[in-house]
């Protein structure tokens, strides 16, 4: 999956745990269990995926500093403010249970070949590589500009059951 996708996944999580309006995390609203969802959403994201802060802000439709303040502010809120521990305590643990649930690949080869059985096709002549990651086992698919996402359908077939993240190189 993307970095987008996957945090959009995230920030669904959160409204669901958390009983929110879908797509709530994004609105233009100061409320105190809003703006906790909103904090956890973006925490997780930027320490538990990795994810980039521009991406982050994008989807909150926040300014990119606003994920900062998120990283910094993590452990004074979870020590002193009463929701947000219970609202980052709720959606950590239903984040872990669903992470969980998926598998990651040791090596890049094996993960590499487990794509190559699954209707993957890599291109001869390359003009778009596709960086897999899952864990820490890393791969690239090579593929055509008329193929590419053809091919990133197919790799999210494949990867359906694992935790993984595709990059455009």
């Amino acid at each position: 999956m993307t970095e987008e996708l996957n945090f959009k996944a995230i920030c669904d999580l959160t409204t669901r745990v958390m009983g929110l309006p879908n797509g709530s995390l994004s609105f233009n609203n100061r409320t105190r269990n809003l703006q906790a969802a909103r904090s956890v959403a973006g925490y997780i994201g930027l320490k538990e995926e990795n994810i980039d802060r521009n991406v982050i802000a994008k989807i909150l439709k926040r300014d990119r500093t606003a994920t900062y303040h998120y990283e910094n502010t993590h452990h004074k809120n979870f020590k002193h403010c009463i929701v947000y521990r219970n609202t980052f305590s709720k959606v950590y643990k239903k984040y872990k249970d669903i992470d969980g649930e998926k598998d990651i690949f040791i090596t890049g080869k094996q993960m590499k070949n487990h794509l190559l059985q699954n209707k993957v096709y890599e291109s001869r002549n390359s003009d778009v590589k596709l960086k897999i990651i899952s864990g820490k086992a890393k791969c690239i698919i090579y593929t055509s500009y008329f193929d590419f996402s053809n091919q990133i359908e197919n790799v999210k077939l494949a990867m359906k059951n694992y935790h993984y993240t595709i990059k455009i190189i």
